[in-house]
């Protein structure tokens, strides 16, 4: 008798310890959690990234099968073709130049891959651009001397929208 109640004890007293312990990890975890969270915020205190303004803009297929969007970048009229697949937004070197870019004080230093091949591009923030009012503030891009025939509208502003979705005949822009 006196040895079952040793051997409950001692498992009473092994199930304290092990709750405790699980108490005491669980408590760090917490702990973690909550200060990775803050490093978040604080992260994102830091430098915020704009959220988009305007209303939901409508770009209508061209009669090419693409979509094309002629978008205010910095004040100024450029016409993109609508490129899902480009990471960022990609300026021709005559669209930069027409922004006010000036091409000899870019560093030409990010290797790319264009349909016309292998080249190097500057990376750029643009002010803006707004696509029929869907405006998206502080624009990665980059600017490629050769390799395109247009600029494309990449993910760098298409992946700010709060949603875009294709239909057969228009491509919706939803900040």
């Amino acid at each position: 008798m006196l040895k079952s109640a040793a051997i409950i004890a001692l498992a009473v007293a092994s199930a304290l310890l092990a709750a405790q312990a699980v108490s005491v990890i669980d408590a760090r975890s917490r702990a973690a959690v909550v200060a990775a969270e803050q490093a978040d915020v604080a992260v994102a205190a830091a430098e915020p990234a704009p959220a988009p303004t305007g209303g939901a803009a409508s770009l209508v297929k061209a009669a090419d099968g693409h979509f094309w969007a002629e978008a205010q970048v910095n004040g100024k009229r450029v016409r993109f073709l609508v490129d899902t697949g480009a990471t960022t937004v990609a300026l021709t070197a005559a669209d930069a130049t027409r922004l006010g870019l000036d091409l000899d004080e870019l560093t030409f230093d990010r290797p790319v891959a264009t349909a016309s091949g292998e080249t190097h591009a500057a990376q750029v923030e643009l002010d803006y651009v707004s696509v029929a009012g869907a405006r998206v503030e502080r624009v990665k891009a980059l600017v490629l001397k050769s390799g395109l025939s247009s600029s494309l509208l990449g993910m760098s502003y298409l992946g700010r929208l709060s949603k875009f979705e294709a239909t057969p005949t228009a491509l919706i822009l939803r900040p």
